[in-house]
Formats: C-alpha cells, structure tokens, sequence
C-alpha cells in the first residue's frame, strides 16, 4: 500500500471540501431577523472597507434611537406593548412586523424581488411553507432574506450561516 504525501492529502481534503461546498449555502428559516446593528456594521464594512469608528458607531446609534423614540410616540398604546421590546432593546427584526417597522430598524433593503422563481430558487427547501403567504422578498447584507404579503413581513430565510442550536 502506498503512502501518501502531504500534498496528496492535502489535495483529498481540499476536494473533499469543495465537493461539500456544492451543493451550495446552507439556508436556514426564522421568526426572528437581524439586529439593526448587524445590518449597519455589515453595511459599513462593505461600503467602506473597514470598521467603523467609535464616533461613527455612537452617532449611528443616537440617530437609531431617535428614530425608535419618535416612532413609538407616533403609535397610540406602543409604550405599554411588549413590542415595544424589539425596537428598544432586542433591535431585532421579527416576523409580523410591518414594512415600515422592518425599514426603520435596518433601513431599505440591497434588493426588493417579487419573481416567484427567484423567491423559490433562494428559499429553497422552505419555498413550499414560505409561498403560501409571500409576494415579495427584501434582501439585506448578510444573506437575509424577509418575504412580505402585502405590508407584512410574513417569513425570514437566511443563508450561508451556521445552524441555530
């Protein structure tokens, strides 16, 4: 039996590992999005090619939490709803969520589609759950997905991350 090399099993894992990566990013399905914060930083680093400052990072979020005050005053009963937890404190996108609510927490979308194929080739195995209610898909940075009927946030997808345990 011949030995092998260090090239050659480096060669066999290399291929190994390209064999998994495929069939492509993993997809996962949530009732709950990403952060405002997530969304900001990724969208930073992509536009700016590095992290931002301290400074730039506290008048994001004096500018957020304004933003998040003058909206809940502008809902009647909002302050005492448990809702009111996902915009001040989780920042957190969550299915149920109006378009409005999903702007304000992470901003307009990268991407806004409403082709039923392109919706199903991203959703992939969870198109057959995820179509019965939505009509259009927002893509964020990070690989998120939200699809809406109507003004509602109806499901979330997200790619290329590690299962949630």
């Amino acid at each position: 039996m011949a030995k092998l090399t260090r090239p050659a099993v480096l060669l066999i894992a290399f291929m190994t590992l390209a064999g998994c990566a495929s069939s492509g990013p993993q997809v996962q399905r949530a009732t709950q999005g990403p952060r405002a914060d997530e969304i900001y930083l990724m969208r930073f680093l992509k536009g700016y090619g590095r992290p931002p400052s301290f400074d730039e990072t506290m008048a994001w979020r004096e500018d957020f939490d304004r933003r998040v005050a003058e909206y809940i005053s502008r809902q009647p009963g909002m302050i005492v709803s448990p809702r009111v937890t996902q915009f001040r404190v989780e920042r957190r996108v969550a299915v149920g969520m109006t378009k409005e609510e999903v702007t304000l927490l992470v901003g307009l979308p990268d991407a806004i589609v409403s082709d039923e194929k392109a919706m199903e080739a991203t959703a992939k195995q969870f198109w057959p759950e995820v179509k019965k209610r939505a009509k259009e898909m927002w893509t964020y940075s990070g690989e998120w997905q939200f699809y809406f009927d109507g003004e509602r946030l109806v499901d979330l997808t997200v790619t290329g991350r590690q299962p949630i345990e």
